[in-house]
């Protein structure tokens, strides 16, 4: 295996991996439907805020890396959920399937050898494809992390 297929595949690994932390698909596995809107005392977000804006944020990446169109969005309207609570029923499920296309697609970027990694991407100024894929992975860690204390705040943690 060649060294940029080794990095490529790291990167895309990045992206879902656990071995340093909870993945986003087990921090996000059984949460029950009564406390995805809940807010924990002394915390401004419930786990849908965070699912959604781990979802928004990633999509935005992805649109970034890949599009000449690009068009930066408002902070912080366009990255977090405006109520605390999924708005239908559907809306939780949506966002985590969401965010699993979306991951796919970048692992594929990552994956991609035709895909300059140190390029710039299309509409950046001196962003790389290197920088954003890391960016969406740290992204999602931080995030992810923050889903488990707000899980556990609110009881909802498997095993506590």
């Amino acid at each position: 295996m060649t060294a940029a297929k080794s990095l490529r595949q790291h990167l895309a690994r990045l992206l879902g991996w656990s071995d340093a932390h909870i993945s986003f698909d087990d921090a996000v596995a059984g949460l029950p439907v009564l406390i995805r809107g809940k807010v924990p005392d002394g915390l401004p977000y419930s786990p849908w805020q965070l699912v959604e804006h781990i979802r928004l944020t990633q999509a935005d990446i992805l649109e970034f890396c890949v599009s000449r169109e690009y068009v930066e969005k408002a902070w912080p309207k366009d990255y977090w959920p405006s109520s605390a609570a999924p708005p239908t029923g559907n809306a939780w499920t949506a966002s985590i399937a969401g965010f699993r296309t979306d991951r796919r697609a970048l692992e594929r970027l990552a994956m991609n050898p035709r895909r300059d990694l140190l390029a710039i991407v299309p509409s950046g100024t001196d962003q790389t494809l290197l920088r954003e894929i890391i960016l969406a992975a740290d992204h999602a860690a931080y995030h992810v992390g923050q889903l488990v204390v707000v899980r556990r705040l609110l009881g909802a943690w498997p095993g506590d």
